[in-house]
């Protein structure tokens, strides 16, 4: 493993902590009247676009050389931001959280499946199951509680399934999924901040028509000063340093095992329910944490198409 690799692994494992804390984080948020889905994703959008824009000052301009690659930004923030981001918030408010988390473990697979179509990645036996094993790992901590004795049935969540809901988080994460394996050349070809620079401005210009009237009515005198902290976690941790700290990770790591670190924020956000006593400790965690790494380590060993890419 090089150090350039060693670099994109611990990337993408702060990524996925931020991640993985901000799932509980915006939930809380959300749980405000004053604060909607929609509210959240034009944070996200609109606040990163501002702070890459921002951060870029500090630092060396990057010149676009090749022109048709601003049309190549257009097209990564609309897959990897506009579509994974928005389409997903859709989804998740149509569907139930115990659906739309078991979707969001079909990433690795998809990913995996696109690598193979479009860089012809190969699959190997090593690869499928150490994304099988983080898969179940993933269902595990989902399910887990469930299959306790004495657990209550998922049923009485409140929440009911929606097959438009599920196909929306599906969507989602085919959108990110073809934009970890495309636009891979385009992530290595620039710095962070100059490819998150404009794919986010690009999101924002796409965003403004729907989110213009959403954001005038927005009742932000109503928003406390928690909810704000909340909002400013998602705004500062749970995008801009994650999309500023990720593109390394993509830059140095294959694709496959770049959305393998998907499995990872649900143990984050399972310990910090844990600590915040909104879930328990048990034995079927551990088990999750092990076949989730397990997977990661698996897919990390496995055959890549070039010898370079081998972490």
């Amino acid at each position: 493993m090089t150090k350039e690799q060693k670099f994109g692994h611990l990337a993408m494992l702060a990524a996925s902590v931020m991640w993985g804390l901000m799932a509980p984080v915006s939930k809380a948020a959300m749980n405000s009247d004053a604060i909607s889905s929609m509210l959240v994703a034009d944070v996200r959008i609109f606040g990163a676009a501002i702070l890459f824009w921002i951060i870029s000052l500090f630092g060396k301009r990057e010149k676009i050389e090749d022109k048709m690659d601003y049309v190549r930004f257009f097209f990564a923030g609309l897959f990897a931001i506009l579509l994974n981001q928005g389409v997903y918030v859709t989804g998740v408010s149509m569907t139930s959280p115990v659906d739309a988390s078991i979707i969001t473990t079909t990433l690795p697979i998809v990913t995996m499946i696109f690598a193979a179509i479009f860089i012809k990645e190969p699959i190997t036996g090593m690869k499928a199951g150490g994304v099988l094993l983080g898969a179940c790992g993933a269902l595990l901590l989902v399910f887990g509680n469930y299959l306790l004795p004495g657990a209550s049935s998922g049923a009485a969540s409140g929440h009911s399934s929606s097959l438009t809901g599920d196909l929306l988080c599906f969507l989602a994460q085919c959108s990110y999924a073809i934009y970890l394996v495309i636009f891979r050349d385009l992530i290595r070809k620039y710095s962070p901040v100059t490819l998150m620079k404009w794919m986010f401005t690009f999101a924002s210009v796409v965003m403004i028509p729907m989110s213009a009237r959403s954001l005038a009515l927005a009742g932000w005198d109503a928003i406390s000063m928690t909810e704000y902290a909340e909002l400013a976690y998602v705004l500062v941790f749970g995008t801009f340093l994650c999309y500023l700290i990720v593109p390394v990770g993509q830059k140095y790591l294959r694709p496959t095992l770049v959305a393998m670190y998907n499995y990872v924020q649900p143990i984050v956000a399972t310990a910090a329910a844990i600590v915040w006593g909104m879930d328990t400790f048990n034995v079927l965690k551990i088990v999750a944490v092990v076949l989730i790494f397990s997977g990661v380590l698996l897919v990390n060993k496995s055959k890549a198409k070039n010898a370079e890419d081998n972490a």
